[in-house]
């Protein structure tokens, strides 16, 4: 840039008038200049004065425009604007061809490439763990946590409450039948929350669904008998196959258009895995019990069912539930929620149905199965008919019906799912009808109805089943007290059937000794 003395006036003509001329006075020691008539602002810019005296954008009345258009400056280098606002020609550099980006491995926060001269004031690569250093607010619960607390420390217990309750289909099941993260989590807490070993009070649930005599001994049923079916198909089934002789009631009745239940996989004898009967063919084949989970709630998206059910409305469909009771507490929690649960949604809302299968603990298949009895016993799954679990023993049948194997289950302890100790819910508190082995001779199950609609499905199978009164209430209450016993040994946190039905992650990892925001802590 030249001195005050070069400096020029763009624009401004010179006058032959003096009487008329307007004085620019001095700047700086330059030349005084004169212009007629029209205002020129200080900055280079035009303004229009008297009407036809004034030099425009597209017009001159002076007579000293050019096409030589003076490029004005905003003091960081040349513009491609000129004194009017007008944009000149551009010019563009044709990109290289063949040439590789200047990459280099060096320090993260050096820039590389760049132009000879050229200064770049960018944020340093700090800016990036500065980020990284911001706590994430204590009331926003992640899949990380749930991870973290349950998962991880092996207490999850595999009911698939945590896949159901996403929002966001973000959860998935992994190749060790554990929930996993398929894609991002959103810090929505509803995994956290309808968790039983998590964010879920289970205890509270009972209240919710049952009133106040659940929480007391086995509950306060609404009647009770020991009861079979009768008919030669009940051979292969558990204990006389009542699951099985109302689910096809049912179905027979037009009340349901299929059941949820568990099947044996193709490839892994007596694993198992969660399948919708819709006929009773179908009940009938996939009768008896498999003792391990199946993450039945993460497997009522109805899409992979769809074949099954060609010509049926979802928002229609009525479904039966056959789970275990930890399976029952989070599907009655999910249904009291009028929430969205994404692809899990048609299928929550059309259990109208459940049955809870009496437990006091479930297995992981490949700790049952391959360490305790193909290992360890020498009993490979493929020579398994039949198992059962019965008045403290383990006790596992050959195809032929004879007896391989009975052993106090308390042997098989490392094998069961670690969160089951935590669980006081033997008899299934949240469902419907609760059947089991417990309180019935042999080949008879204990039925307990808890509710009207329970009370409807008894009603109808009613003439196909042989039943009495439950043969010992005592058996089943004590059991039930065992049960409840056991849990509140391995609970770390207070039981309490009145506190708020979910429990903060934060009170959570006080008890347990979990960490908070675990993702800051490098998961």
């Amino acid at each position: 840039m030249g001195t005050d003395d070069d400096r020029t006036f763009p624009g401004v003509p010179e006058s032959d008038d003096e009487d008329d001329a307007v004085i620019v006075p001095e700047t700086g020691g330059a030349a005084p200049r004169s212009r007629e008539g029209t205002d020129h602002a200080r900055d280079g810019a035009l303004e229009t004065g008297a009407a036809g005296d004034g030099c425009g954008p597209d017009t001159c009345t002076c007579g000293e425009k050019t096409d030589e258009r003076p490029v004005a400056t905003d003091g960081a280098g040349v513009s491609n604007v000129d004194e009017t606002g007008n944009l000149g020609d551009l010019e563009f550099t044709d990109p290289a061809e063949g040439v590789s980006q200047d990459v280099d491995n060096g320090e993260p926060d050096v820039r590389v490439g760049v132009p000879e001269g050229v200064e770049l004031d960018t944020p340093e690569y700090s800016i990036r763990s500065q980020m990284n250093d911001i706590e994430t607010p204590d009331e926003k619960t992640w899949f990380m946590e749930l991870d973290e607390a349950v998962i991880d420390e092996g207490r999850c217990i595999q009911c698939g409450t945590c896949v159901a309750a996403c929002p966001s289909d973000s959860i998935g099941v992994g190749d060790d039948d554990l929930p996993e993260l398929v894609k991002m989590c959103t810090g929505c807490s509803l995994c956290w929350d309808f968790c039983p070993r998590g964010g879920l009070r289970y205890e509270r649930q009972w209240k919710i669904t049952g009133g106040e005599d659940n929480v007391k001994g086995a509950g306060d049923p609404i009647t009770e008998f020991s009861a079979k079916v009768d008919d030669d198909w009940t051979d292969g089934a558990q204990d006389g196959g009542v699951v099985t002789g109302i689910l096809a009631t049912l179905l027979e009745e037009g009340e349901i258009d299929g059941a949820l239940v568990a099947t044996e996989s193709e490839d892994e004898p007596w694993k198992a895995e969660s399948y919708l009967a819709t006929t009773e063919e179908e009940l009938i084949e996939n009768a008896g019990t498999v003792y391990n989970q199946t993450l039945a709630l993460g497997n009522l998206d109805l899409e992979q069912w769809e074949y099954k059910l060609p010509d049926k409305s979802w928002d229609e469909l009525s479904l039966a539930l056959v789970g275990t009771p930890c399976e029952i507490e989070g599907i009655r929690a999910l249904q009291d929620f009028d929430w969205d649960y994404q692809q899990q949604n048609e299928g929550i809302r059309a259990v109208d149905y459940t049955i809870a299968l009496m437990c006091t603990k479930n297995f992981n298949y490949y700790s049952l199965m391959g360490e305790q009895l193909e290992e360890k016993r020498d009993i490979s799954p493929e020579e398994i008919g039949k198992m059962d679990v019965l008045h403290g023993k383990m006790m596992v049948y050959g195809h032929d019906g004879e007896m391989i194997l009975e052993e106090d289950v308390e042997n098989f302890h490392d094998a069961a799912l670690k969160g089951c100790d935590e669980c006081a819910d033997f008899t299934g508190f949240c469902s419907d009808i609760t059947v089991g082995s417990v309180g019935s001779a042999d080949e008879y199950s204990s039925v307990i109805l808890r509710t009207e609609q329970g009370v409807n499905a008894w009603e109808l199978t009613e003439p196909k089943l042989d039943y009495h009164d439950l043969e010992d209430k005592s058996a089943v209450g004590k059991l039930q007290g065992w049960d409840k016993k056991k849990a509140f040994e391995s609970l770390e946190r207070p039981f309490d059937p009145d506190a708020p039905r979910f429990i903060d992650y934060t009170d959570h990892a006080e008890n347990y000794g979990t960490a908070l925001n675990p993702h800051d802590e490098g998961h």
